[in-house]
């Protein structure tokens, strides 16, 4: 998994800090400037909960194994774990188990690991997700954090109100897609990745996919009405959850899902932000 630390090229251009009234500078704001220039000149290092091992790495059908480490898992293991020979990580094989990896040896280019899988990843929520496409950056941490609550199944949907650049975002790309799931895994210490679905036509999806996707379950929208009924809790059946964009489902989207059975609910009366409202509802229906 690469990390791309932030660098500057050609001549930077330094502001002039604003004067007060006497001709002096604010000697605070120039400061403040470069402590931003040194953060983004130094590598963003992220948590791993589990270091998580790619099946075509691991290339045997058993439990127990050695595997050597190069990549930017290992600089990880290095820099941030620091372990001793004979230390213990967590570990787990993506699709897989979890368990742990012994560090036989470590150097200034590799570590060397014994691993024993023998227990299987945290249960998923029995929820299919139908969020209307959020901006970019809205995106990647409203998916981290599903990942991280345990959603399997995620549809990534057209709205009225979705804006269409958003579909042209580099973040939909495969690469980065799953290098935002790879993090919301490594958080939870899970190995199952979700599935997750782009439908960019919404009455086609919800015409002919959404009555076979809703067979046997429950179907809930979330959309602040004044007879939207309180959000419930303490869910074990599998459901439908639909999160509008920002501003919400216009009412003829909101027609079609009441028409394929449908119920709205809300969480009061203050309005979310789609990153804040999706792990709320997730954390009072199942958590």
């Amino acid at each position: 998994m690469t990390q791309y630390p932030i660098e500057f090229t050609g001549i930077l251009r330094f502001p002039k800090p604003p004067k007060d009234k006497k001709g002096r500078h604010y000697p605070t704001v120039i400061r403040h400037f470069q402590l931003w220039i040194f953060g983004a000149r130094s590598p963003i290092i992220r948590a791993m909960n589990v270091i998580l091992i790619h099946p075509r790495e691991w290339g045997q059908n058993t439990t127990t194994g050695q595997l050597v480490l190069r990549d930017e898992r290992y600089r990880h293991i290095r820099e941030v774990i620091k372990p001793e020979p004979g230390d213990q990580l967590r570990v787990g094989l993506l699709g897989g188990l979890l368990g742990n990896a012994r560090v036989e040896a470590i150097d200034n280019h590799s570590i060397s690991l014994q691993i024993q899988l023998d227990s299987a990843p945290p249960a998923p929520l029995p929820v299919t997700l139908l969020l209307a496409l959020p901006r970019p950056k809205v995106l990647r941490r409203t998916l981290q954090a599903c990942v991280t609550l345990g959603v399997k199944n995620i549809y990534l949907i057209n709205s009225f109100r979705v804006e269409k650049s958003y579909w042209q975002t580099p973040f939909l790309e495969q690469g980065p897609l799953q290098e935002t799931l790879l993090q919301g895994l490594e958080q939870a210490r899970d190995t199952v990745l979700p599935q997750v679905h782009l439908r960019k036509r919404f009455k086609p999806f919800v015409e002919d996919e959404l009555p076979v996707l809703l067979q046997g379950k429950l179907g809930w929208i979330a959309h602040p009405t004044a007879d939207a009924q309180p959000c419930p809790s303490g869910l074990v059946d599998p459901c439908l959850l639909a999160v509008g964009p920002e501003g919400g489902f216009i009412p003829y989207e909101v027609e079609k899902l009441v028409e394929n059975g449908f119920q709205t609910i809300g969480l009061g009366p203050r309005i979310l932000k789609v990153e804040t409202a999706v792990p709320a509802l997730l954390g009072k229906l199942f958590v």
